[in-house]
């Protein structure tokens, strides 16, 4: 039987869209997160229930997908602190999709804790932003059970069939982590470049506009390029993926590059440029506000 009812738990950039898709697509949508802003929105948006604590809720459910920012909250929200969190309120049988970006040890952890509690676990980190969440066009990277795949084909469709993809990479918990650590790899090396090609072309006194427009029409453009350096020609940093998120997720692929005695030089400059931005006051702003940190060159200012 396809799932029906979802709560997803993080109502964040990433976690609102994907409750909302969740809605559009006909599915009976819970939501919870500490934000009475967040909880408002999507109770009007037309979820079922929404709560701070999704304990209120937990008997009504049979899927929930954890969106919040680290292992620690994962574990938070699951666990609490005497194993007197979430999986303790669950049915038997309930499957828990763990979509924040962690380490495959912490995936691993959290399985074993929600064995004990016979919950299921997707380790199923996503991609895709704020506007693919809200268009239901996500990546999502998933390790569990075939038959657990079968039974979240509707959730999956409601989150990705619009234009993204999911990927099953096996049974294995922690390789859908350790793929999303990879990609962050990328994701972060590719706006810290980015930034610093558009300090360069400031520095060169070229209008930051022209630079854009000529670098999205041609070979040197990336996603993350033609999405973030936006945010710099317009000289917005509100935050929709912020400088710490990225401190956090290069620290893990760092981590996780070292337990594999694996050298990545690329990625370790980009960790340092962010980790400079956060320790300027940045870490709350927007990742691209990352090309703040080079000296002698001028910004575009917000209109």
């Amino acid at each position: 039987m396809s799932i029906k009812n979802v709560c997803v738990i993080g109502l964040g950039t990433m976690g609102m869209g994907a409750a909302k898709s969740c809605i559009k697509a006909g599915l009976n949508t819970y939501g919870a997160d500490i934000s009475d802003k967040a909880l408002a929105d999507l109770k009007a948006a037309g979820a079922v229930k929404v709560a701070k604590d999704a304990r209120e809720f937990a008997s009504e459910l049979e899927a929930v997908i954890v969106l919040v920012v680290n292992a620690q909250q994962v574990k938070t929200v699951l666990f609490g602190d005497n194993d007197n969190g979430l999986a303790s309120a669950l049915k038997p049988g309930t499957i828990v999709m763990v979509s924040a970006t962690i380490a495959a040890k912490d995936a691993q952890e959290i399985a074993a804790g929600l064995q004990a509690h016979s919950l299921e676990m997707l380790d199923a980190p996503v991609s895709g932003g704020g506007v693919k969440a809200n268009q239901g066009a996500m990546t999502v990277m998933a390790a569990g059970k075939k038959e657990l795949f079968e039974r979240m084909q509707s959730v999956f469709d409601a989150v990705s069939g619009n234009g993204g993809k999911v990927y099953n990479i096996g049974e294995e918990i922690g390789k859908g982590a350790s793929v999303k650590i990879v990609h962050q790899l990328l994701a972060g090396v590719h706006i810290a470049v980015a930034a610093e090609a558009m300090a360069l072309a400031a520095k060169a006194g070229i209008p930051l506009d022209i630079m854009y427009d000529v670098v999205t029409h041609a070979a040197g453009n990336s996603w993350m390029f033609e999405n973030r350096m936006k945010h710099v020609v317009d000289g917005d940093y509100t935050p929709l993926s912020a400088v710490n998120i990225f401190v956090k997720d290069l620290g893990l692929v760092t981590d996780t590059a070292n337990s594999l005695h694996f050298p990545i030089p690329l990625a370790s400059t980009a960790l340092a440029m962010f980790t400079n931005a956060s320790n300027m006051g940045l870490g709350r702003e927007d990742d691209s506000a990352v090309i703040k940190t080079f000296a002698g060159i001028t910004l575009p200012q917000k209109k």
